[in-house]
């Protein structure tokens, strides 16, 4: 058996995709039966279960109706809960997708011997996920085996607990570092190679190598700004990929609806109940309620992926910015350190200059020395005072 990957990534979070209540092109229908469904509940139930209680109590504490919350997933998200995952103002997620695959389409995906095997492989895994991370509370999980190869959707709500406030609340932070990941940024890091490792053992039993995680590259382990901007053109690119997952859900839940043949241009007025249009089109009110949203969506779709390009631009062009000043800055530190080296080499041979410069000065005054004594020993000094007299004065004259 040859040696596989695995892949573990965070997902788009379209529950109509991983339910399967529309179908995209590279999904074959006619084995969407065998698709394996762990669990799968309302996004509003699970939020009833988990935090009803817990906002129950916090209202009992509150003497003033504003401190008051309603519907805790309306409180945070500002409206009611849908088929994808919402982010509010404080980058806040209504929920998280864990996708995990093994191996590629070339040696495991469907119809190849391996196929079979890695589905079972996946099946264990994710029978002990909720086990192993109980502050992830896991709503909506499915084996796809339908597309190219057989990977998992688990999309989980993270669960805090807190002394002060709201005593549980939706808090990923909070829920690593309660499950012994820590706090700091890299807590989640951390949990995706433990998951990694659970994942590669059952591989193991199995007779299936897996190959080691490759390492990124790049300056965004090395440079603190370029590694923040890496991480926002990835959000970025993440956020798009999930406005486009809606808006194609938009568009099949709109070509759904024109199946009924509803001609939109001869619409004139819309009435609740059963509407007759100059006898020649007949639309109930939900169905142009239902038109009317997703041409809404589309639009706003449309917008907030421009703008989201735009800004993905904008952090790739701070980003080669930054790349540009470090290496300037790395070649003016190169210059520097050359100058300094320079500056070393030249004062070792100024210093050498003047220690040769010395020690003849030394070496003068010593002869000079000797002379002197040899002058007074032959008893010749009055003559060498009167000698040096006449020269003196001799150079005067001139």
């Amino acid at each position: 058996m040859s040696e596989k990957s695995i892949s573990m990534c965070e997902g788009k979070g379209s529950l109509s995709h991983n339910n399967r209540e529309f179908t995209a092109k590279n999904i074959d229908s006619s084995r969407t039966p065998n698709n394996i469904v762990f669990v799968q509940q309302e996004l509003g139930e699970a939020y009833h279960q988990l935090f009803d209680e817990a906002v129950e109590k916090y209202n009992a504490r509150q003497k003033r109706k504003d401190r008051k919350i309603g519907d805790y997933f309306e409180h945070l998200f500002n409206r009611p809960p849908g088929k994808s995952f919402i982010v509010n103002a404080n980058k806040q997620k209504c929920f998280y997708e864990h996708l995990v695959y093994i191996g590629t389409k070339k040696d495991s995906g469907i119809g190849t011997p391996d196929a079979e095997i890695t589905k079972e492989c996946l099946r264990e895994y994710m029978e002990g996920f909720q086990e192993r991370n109980p502050n992830f509370y896991v709503f909506n999980a499915v084996m796809h085996l339908d597309e190219s190869t057989p990977h998992l959707h688990i999309d989980y709500i993270p669960v805090g607990h807190f002394k002060n406030g709201l005593e549980v609340r939706n808090a990923k932070n909070k829920a690593l570092e309660e499950m012994n990941f820590g706090k700091d940024a890299k807590a989640n890091n951390r949990w995706r190679l433990a998951e990694w490792d659970v994942l590669k053992n059952i591989c193991n039993a199995h007779d299936i190598e897996i190959s080691e995680p490759k390492k990124s590259r790049g300056y965004s382990y090395t440079v603190e700004e370029y590694g923040e901007h890496q991480d926002r053109i990835n959000a970025l690119n993440a956020e798009i990929e999930r406005l486009t997952a809606e808006r194609d859900e938009a568009v099949a839940e709109f070509e759904k609806v024109s199946r009924k043949k509803v001609k939109l241009a001869e619409i004139d007025s819309v009435e609740t109940g059963k509407t007759v249009f100059g006898g020649k089109v007949t639309v109930s009110q939900e169905d142009w309620e239902n038109v009317s949203d997703l041409a809404k969506k589309e639009v706003a779709s449309q917008k907030q992926t421009k703008k989201l390009r735009k800004e993905r631009d904008e952090a790739v062009q701070e980003r080669d910015k930054l790349k540009t000043q470090l290496a300037a800055v790395s070649s003016e530190l190169s210059e520097y350190k050359k100058k300094e080296e320079n500056k070393r080499y030249f004062s070792r041979e100024k210093q050498n200059a003047e220690a040769q410069r010395i020690k003849r000065e030394e070496q003068l005054t010593r002869d000079l020395q000797k002379a002197r004594a040899f002058i007074t020993a032959c008893g010749l000094s009055e003559d060498f005072a009167r000698y040096r007299y006449n020269k003196t004065r001799s150079t005067e004259l001139e």
